[in-house]
């Protein structure tokens, strides 16, 4: 899961590090500090990819970039 890119940024509308998975469309976590967005999202991935399968839904590859902060 954590060969999936993501985009950490401050939301000010959620008071929170929002961690963004670009090529899991709606896939998004949050936390309190970018570390903790980063891990959470680790969780969203896997269940995005778990609801994915459930309803036949294609899992693009990863694209192998960096994450980004």
């Amino acid at each position: 899961m954590e060969r999936y890119a993501r985009i950490i940024y401050w939301s000010g509308d959620d008071g929170k590090f929002i961690a963004e998975v670009p090529e899991l469309p709606g896939c998004m976590a949050d936390g309190e500090t970018p570390e903790e967005a980063l891990r959470n999202s680790s969780v969203i991935i896997s269940e995005w990819i778990e609801t994915a399968e459930i309803i036949g839904r294609e899992i693009p590859e990863p694209s192998g970039k960096k994450i980004c902060v």
